[in-house]
Protein backbone atom coordinates (compact mmCIF):
# COMPACT_ATOMS: atom_id res chain seq x y z
CA UNK A 1 0.00 0.00 0.00
CA UNK A 2 1.25 3.64 -1.13
CA UNK A 3 1.53 5.70 2.54
CA UNK A 4 -0.18 9.11 1.44
CA UNK A 5 0.87 12.00 4.07
CA UNK A 6 -1.67 13.30 6.12
CA UNK A 7 -2.65 16.75 4.95
CA UNK A 8 -3.33 19.82 7.34
CA UNK A 9 -4.92 22.48 5.11
CA UNK A 10 -5.82 24.23 8.39
CA UNK A 11 -2.30 24.85 9.29
CA UNK A 12 -1.32 25.97 5.43
CA UNK A 13 -4.33 29.04 6.52
CA UNK A 14 -3.11 29.83 9.94
CA UNK A 15 -0.04 30.57 8.69
CA UNK A 16 -0.34 32.97 6.08
CA UNK A 17 -2.95 34.34 7.71
CA UNK A 18 -0.22 35.04 10.43
CA UNK A 19 2.16 36.05 7.50
CA UNK A 20 -0.10 38.08 6.22
CA UNK A 21 -0.46 40.26 9.56
CA UNK A 22 3.04 40.06 9.81
CA UNK A 23 3.52 41.91 6.80
CA UNK A 24 0.87 44.46 7.60
CA UNK A 25 2.93 45.20 11.03
CA UNK A 26 6.08 45.57 9.18
CA UNK A 27 5.18 47.20 6.43
CA UNK A 28 3.17 49.78 8.64
CA UNK A 29 6.02 50.68 11.18
CA UNK A 30 8.16 51.37 8.57
CA UNK A 31 6.11 53.48 6.25
CA UNK A 32 4.15 55.43 8.97
CA UNK A 33 5.83 58.66 9.56
CA UNK A 34 4.10 59.22 12.89
CA UNK A 35 6.32 56.35 14.77
CA UNK A 36 9.50 59.23 13.86
CA UNK A 37 12.34 56.64 13.90
CA UNK A 38 14.77 59.61 13.37
CA UNK A 39 13.84 61.01 16.82
CA UNK A 40 13.62 57.15 18.17
CA UNK A 41 17.83 57.07 17.04
CA UNK A 42 18.41 60.52 18.63
CA UNK A 43 16.99 59.75 21.67
CA UNK A 44 17.70 55.84 21.74
CA UNK A 45 21.34 56.21 23.61
CA UNK A 46 20.30 60.23 25.36
CA UNK A 47 22.16 60.27 28.66
CA UNK A 48 18.73 60.96 30.78
CA UNK A 49 17.44 57.91 29.30
CA UNK A 50 20.55 56.12 30.29
CA UNK A 51 20.79 57.08 33.76
CA UNK A 52 17.05 56.02 33.62
CA UNK A 53 17.72 52.50 32.64
CA UNK A 54 20.60 52.11 34.98
CA UNK A 55 18.05 53.08 37.54
CA UNK A 56 15.44 50.56 36.52
CA UNK A 57 18.47 47.55 36.22
CA UNK A 58 19.74 48.60 40.20
CA UNK A 59 16.46 48.83 41.20
CA UNK A 60 15.13 45.54 39.71
CA UNK A 61 18.50 43.78 41.26
CA UNK A 62 17.67 44.96 44.90
CA UNK A 63 13.81 44.79 44.86
CA UNK A 64 14.74 41.16 43.99
CA UNK A 65 17.36 40.66 46.17
CA UNK A 66 14.40 42.13 48.71
CA UNK A 67 11.78 39.92 47.60
CA UNK A 68 13.96 36.65 47.02
CA UNK A 69 15.32 36.77 50.76
CA UNK A 70 11.81 37.69 52.10
CA UNK A 71 10.17 35.02 50.38
CA UNK A 72 12.32 32.34 51.41
CA UNK A 73 12.35 33.54 55.02
CA UNK A 74 8.28 33.81 54.84
CA UNK A 75 8.01 30.31 53.44
CA UNK A 76 10.02 29.11 56.36
CA UNK A 77 7.54 30.69 58.69
CA UNK A 78 5.05 29.58 57.09
CA UNK A 79 5.80 25.84 57.46
CA UNK A 80 6.67 26.49 60.90
CA UNK A 81 4.97 23.99 63.59
CA UNK A 82 4.77 27.66 65.50
CA UNK A 83 0.87 28.62 64.92
CA UNK A 84 2.52 32.93 65.95
CA UNK A 85 5.08 32.27 63.58
CA UNK A 86 3.36 30.82 61.02
CA UNK A 87 -0.18 32.96 61.53
CA UNK A 88 1.81 35.90 60.97
CA UNK A 89 3.44 34.98 57.78
CA UNK A 90 0.21 34.13 56.56
CA UNK A 91 -1.21 37.55 57.84
CA UNK A 92 1.97 39.35 55.96
CA UNK A 93 1.50 37.62 52.55
CA UNK A 94 -2.35 37.60 52.56
CA UNK A 95 -1.90 41.80 53.44
CA UNK A 96 1.13 42.32 50.67
CA UNK A 97 -0.45 40.50 47.47
CA UNK A 98 -4.32 41.54 48.59
CA UNK A 99 -3.36 45.45 48.06
CA UNK A 100 -2.45 47.23 44.83
CA UNK A 101 1.30 47.41 44.24
CA UNK A 102 0.82 51.12 43.03
CA UNK A 103 -1.31 52.06 46.58
CA UNK A 104 2.11 50.67 48.42
CA UNK A 105 4.22 52.68 46.36
CA UNK A 106 2.29 55.90 47.22
CA UNK A 107 1.88 54.57 51.05
CA UNK A 108 5.91 54.65 51.09
CA UNK A 109 6.22 57.82 49.37
CA UNK A 110 4.00 59.20 51.85
CA UNK A 111 4.81 57.90 54.94
CA UNK A 112 6.00 61.00 56.72
CA UNK A 113 2.32 61.83 56.60
CA UNK A 114 1.60 58.98 59.24
CA UNK A 115 5.26 58.94 61.19
CA UNK A 116 6.79 62.77 60.92
CA UNK A 117 9.60 61.44 63.01
CA UNK A 118 11.26 57.58 62.76
CA UNK A 119 13.04 56.33 65.65
CA UNK A 120 15.07 53.15 66.78
CA UNK A 121 15.17 52.02 70.50
CA UNK A 122 13.94 50.01 72.92
CA UNK A 123 10.26 49.07 72.52
CA UNK A 124 7.67 51.21 74.35
CA UNK A 125 11.20 52.68 75.88
CA UNK A 126 13.66 55.25 74.67
CA UNK A 127 14.45 56.02 71.92
CA UNK A 128 18.62 55.94 70.45
CA UNK A 129 18.08 57.26 67.32
CA UNK A 130 15.79 59.07 65.46
CA UNK A 131 15.24 61.45 62.02
CA UNK A 132 12.89 62.75 59.84
CA UNK A 133 11.04 60.66 57.97
CA UNK A 134 11.57 62.01 54.74
CA UNK A 135 14.94 62.20 54.82
CA UNK A 136 14.90 58.63 56.64
CA UNK A 137 12.75 57.16 53.04
CA UNK A 138 13.37 58.99 50.40
CA UNK A 139 12.31 58.59 46.93
CA UNK A 140 14.86 55.47 46.66
CA UNK A 141 13.88 53.81 49.51
CA UNK A 142 10.40 53.86 48.97
CA UNK A 143 10.51 52.34 45.52
CA UNK A 144 12.69 49.50 47.04
CA UNK A 145 10.55 49.07 50.17
CA UNK A 146 7.30 48.52 47.94
CA UNK A 147 8.15 46.69 45.16
CA UNK A 148 10.59 44.52 47.25
CA UNK A 149 8.31 43.81 50.29
CA UNK A 150 4.94 42.98 47.44
CA UNK A 151 7.17 40.99 45.34
CA UNK A 152 8.68 39.17 49.18
CA UNK A 153 4.87 38.13 49.46
CA UNK A 154 4.58 36.21 46.02
CA UNK A 155 7.97 34.75 46.36
CA UNK A 156 7.16 32.79 49.76
CA UNK A 157 4.40 31.24 47.76
CA UNK A 158 7.08 30.28 45.27
CA UNK A 159 9.52 29.40 47.45
CA UNK A 160 7.01 27.12 49.77
CA UNK A 161 5.48 25.08 46.70
CA UNK A 162 9.08 24.45 46.19
CA UNK A 163 9.78 23.14 49.24
CA UNK A 164 6.44 21.07 49.17
CA UNK A 165 7.18 19.59 45.74
CA UNK A 166 10.40 17.78 47.63
CA UNK A 167 9.64 14.49 48.48
CA UNK A 168 9.51 14.29 52.41
CA UNK A 169 11.33 11.18 52.20
CA UNK A 170 14.61 13.53 51.52
CA UNK A 171 13.85 15.49 54.66
CA UNK A 172 13.41 12.14 56.83
CA UNK A 173 16.53 10.60 55.67
CA UNK A 174 18.70 13.54 56.29
CA UNK A 175 17.08 13.46 59.93
CA UNK A 176 18.26 9.65 60.30
CA UNK A 177 21.78 10.69 59.67
CA UNK A 178 21.65 13.36 62.46
CA UNK A 179 21.44 16.51 60.42
CA UNK A 180 19.37 19.03 61.59
CA UNK A 181 16.58 20.77 60.39
CA UNK A 182 17.93 24.29 59.41
CA UNK A 183 21.25 22.06 57.85
CA UNK A 184 18.31 19.30 56.16
CA UNK A 185 16.36 22.62 54.84
CA UNK A 186 19.78 24.08 53.11
CA UNK A 187 21.99 21.33 52.50
CA UNK A 188 18.88 18.80 50.84
CA UNK A 189 15.46 20.17 50.63
CA UNK A 190 16.54 23.58 48.29
CA UNK A 191 19.13 22.63 46.15
CA UNK A 192 16.56 20.26 45.26
CA UNK A 193 13.38 22.94 45.16
CA UNK A 194 15.43 24.40 42.74
CA UNK A 195 14.25 22.84 39.40
CA UNK A 196 10.77 24.31 41.04
CA UNK A 197 11.65 27.46 42.49
CA UNK A 198 13.62 28.77 39.32
CA UNK A 199 11.15 29.27 36.23
CA UNK A 200 8.73 31.39 38.35
CA UNK A 201 10.91 33.18 39.98
CA UNK A 202 12.64 33.93 36.52
CA UNK A 203 8.84 35.27 35.41
CA UNK A 204 9.00 37.29 38.63
CA UNK A 205 12.47 38.99 37.67
CA UNK A 206 11.42 39.78 34.19
CA UNK A 207 8.08 40.61 35.93
CA UNK A 208 9.72 43.10 38.17
CA UNK A 209 11.50 44.50 35.45
CA UNK A 210 8.84 46.07 33.84
CA UNK A 211 7.07 46.86 37.52
CA UNK A 212 10.08 49.33 38.06
CA UNK A 213 7.79 51.78 36.13
CA UNK A 214 5.04 51.83 38.36
CA UNK A 215 7.77 54.22 40.39
CA UNK A 216 7.13 56.94 38.20
CA UNK A 217 3.89 57.87 39.59
CA UNK A 218 6.33 58.72 42.80
CA UNK A 219 9.06 60.39 40.37
CA UNK A 220 11.23 58.56 41.23
CA UNK A 221 13.82 58.79 37.94
CA UNK A 222 14.06 55.59 36.52
CA UNK A 223 14.09 54.58 32.73
CA UNK A 224 9.72 55.38 31.52
CA UNK A 225 9.96 58.81 34.24
CA UNK A 226 12.91 59.74 32.14
CA UNK A 227 11.34 59.57 28.91
CA UNK A 228 7.85 61.04 30.41
CA UNK A 229 10.13 64.33 31.59
CA UNK A 230 11.72 64.32 27.97
CA UNK A 231 8.44 64.31 25.64
CA UNK A 232 7.12 66.85 28.56
CA UNK A 233 9.40 69.19 27.09
CA UNK A 234 9.58 68.52 23.78
CA UNK A 235 6.00 66.62 22.93
CA UNK A 236 7.51 63.96 21.39
CA UNK A 237 5.24 61.30 23.14
CA UNK A 238 5.21 58.45 20.57
CA UNK A 239 8.94 58.10 19.36
CA UNK A 240 10.34 58.20 23.51
CA UNK A 241 7.71 56.10 24.48
CA UNK A 242 9.04 53.68 22.33
CA UNK A 243 12.60 54.61 23.24
CA UNK A 244 11.39 52.91 26.43
CA UNK A 245 9.75 50.53 25.44
CA UNK A 246 12.99 48.93 22.77
CA UNK A 247 15.16 49.11 26.10
CA UNK A 248 12.63 47.46 28.06
CA UNK A 249 12.36 44.75 25.04
CA UNK A 250 16.51 44.55 25.37
CA UNK A 251 16.42 43.52 29.21
CA UNK A 252 13.69 41.16 29.33
CA UNK A 253 15.64 39.31 25.96
CA UNK A 254 18.53 39.28 28.22
CA UNK A 255 16.35 38.61 31.45
CA UNK A 256 15.01 35.51 29.31
CA UNK A 257 18.17 34.03 28.20
CA UNK A 258 19.59 34.08 31.59
CA UNK A 259 16.32 31.87 32.68
CA UNK A 260 16.94 29.73 29.95
CA UNK A 261 20.50 28.99 31.15
CA UNK A 262 19.28 28.42 34.91
CA UNK A 263 16.61 26.27 33.96
CA UNK A 264 19.17 24.20 31.89
CA UNK A 265 21.74 23.94 34.74
CA UNK A 266 19.21 22.85 37.20
CA UNK A 267 17.27 20.58 35.32
CA UNK A 268 20.69 18.23 34.69
CA UNK A 269 19.78 14.84 35.17
CA UNK A 270 16.19 15.11 34.25
CA UNK A 271 16.40 15.27 31.09
CA UNK A 272 17.42 12.23 28.72
CA UNK A 273 21.43 13.30 27.61
CA UNK A 274 22.01 15.02 30.85
CA UNK A 275 24.60 14.01 33.63
CA UNK A 276 23.25 12.71 36.28
CA UNK A 277 23.31 14.54 39.49
CA UNK A 278 25.78 14.48 42.25
CA UNK A 279 24.56 13.12 45.41
CA UNK A 280 24.18 15.24 48.52
CA UNK A 281 26.50 15.17 51.51
CA UNK A 282 23.29 13.06 52.93
CA UNK A 283 23.05 10.57 50.38
CA UNK A 284 27.17 9.79 51.16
Amino acid sequence: MEAVPLRHPGRWVAAAVVLVLAAMAAHSLATNPNYQWGTVGDYLFAAPVLRGLWATVYLTAIAMAIGIAGGVLLAIMRMSANPVVAGAAWVYVWFFRGTPLLVQLLFWSFVGALYPRLSLGIPFGPSFVSGDANHVVPLFAAAVLGLGLNEAAYMAEIVRAGINAVDIGQSEAAAALGMTRALTLRRVVLPQAMRTIIPPTGNETISMLKTTSLVSVISYDELLNAARLIYARNYQTVPLLIVAALWYLALTSVLTAGQYQLERRYARGLAPGHARPRRTEAAR
